[in-house]
C-alpha cells in the first residue's frame, strides 16, 4: 500500500458523483477511513506530520466529505483529526528533544554563512515567541510540522506545547473539515485554494532565504576587504618605521 502511495502522483481526483478516487494518496486515506472510520482519519493526519507527501489539505476535506455522506460524525471527524495532529506533532517534538540543543548548535556552526550569533538570536526569539510560533505555525503550510522540532530542541514545556498545538490544530482542522463538509461532492476544490496559500508561503520563504544569503555574502566580502585593508595599512606603517 505504501509503495503504491508514494509512487503515485499527488493530484486530487474525484469521480463524476464526487466520490473520491481509489488511487494514490486519496485512495490510501479512503481505505483508512473505510476500515477505521474517524480513527482512520486521525491516523492519516498523524502520518501527514511525519511524511510530507501526505497533505492535510487532502485528508481533512475528505473527512468532511465523508461526514456529509453520513459515514462519520462531523464532530468526531474534527476531534479525531485534531488528535492525530497532536500525536504527529508530539512525535516530532520528541525527535527534536532527542537531537538536543548542543547537536543542533554543533551542526549550525559548521554550516556556511551561519554564525553562532545567528543561533543565539534564534534561541532568544524562540524563548520570547515560542508559544505564538507553535500556535500560528500549526496553521501555516510547511511550518505545520517543522515548528514542532525547534520546540523539542528548546525543551518547551510539554504541557504548553500540547496546549498551543491542540488549539492551532483544532482551528486548522475545523476550517478544512467543515469546508469539505459544506462543499460535499466538490470537496477536492479545497486543495486548489490551499495550494495558492502554500505557494505564497514557499515564495516568501524563498525570498527570505535569498535575502539572507545575499546579505551575508555582501557583509562577508566587506569584512574581508576591511581586514585586508587593515593588514595592508599595518604593513605600510611597519615599513615606515
Amino acid at each position: 500500500m505504501f509503495e503504491s502511495l508514494f509512487s503515485s502522483t499527488l493530484s486530487i481526483s474525484a469521480a463524476d458523483d464526487g466520490a473520491p478516487s481509489s488511487d494514490g494518496i486519496v485512495g490510501f486515506v479512503v481505505d483508512l477511513m473505510e476500515r477505521l472510520g474517524g480513527p482512520g482519519a486521525g491516523l492519516a493526519v498523524a502520518l501527514e506530520n511525519l511524511f510530507p507527501p501526505i497533505p492535510s489539505e487532502v485528508i481533512l476535506p475528505l473527512a468532511g466529505f465523508s461526514a456529509s455522506r453520513g459515514e462519520m460524525n462531523l464532530i468526531a471527524a474534527i476531534a479525531w483529526t485534531t488528535l492525530g495532529s497532536v500525536l504527529g506533532a508530539l512525535a516530532l517534538y520528541l525527535i527534536g528533544a532527542l537531537v538536543g540543543r548542543d547537536r543542533v548548535r554543533a551542526i549550525g556552526e559548521r554550516l556556511p554563512l551561519i554564525k553562532v550569533s545567528d543561533l543565539d538570536r534564534t534561541e532568544e526569539w524562540f524563548a520570547r515567541h515560542g508559544t505564538k510560533a507553535v500556535f500560528f505555525g500549526r496553521m501555516v503550510p510547511i511550518f505545520r510540522s517543522l515548528i514542532s522540532v525547534p520546540a523539542g530542541v528548546e525543551r518547551m514545556r510539554v504541557s504548553v506545547f500540547l496546549l498551543y498545538t491542540t488549539l492551532g490544530s483544532l482551528i486548522w482542522n475545523t476550517v478544512f473539515v467543515v469546508a469539505g463538509y459544506q462543499l460535499g461532492e466538490s470537496w477536492h476544490r479545497v486543495e486548489d485554494y490551499s495550494g495558492v496559500f502554500q505557494k505564497i508561503v514557499i515564495a516568501v520563504c524563498a525570498v527570505g532565504v535569498g535575502y539572507f544569503i545575499v546579505f551575508r555574502l555582501i557583509r562577508t566580502r566587506r569584512n574581508r576587504r576591511g581586514a585586508d585593508n587593515r593588514l595592508e595599512s599595518s604593513r605600510h606603517s611597519g615599513r615606515r618605521r
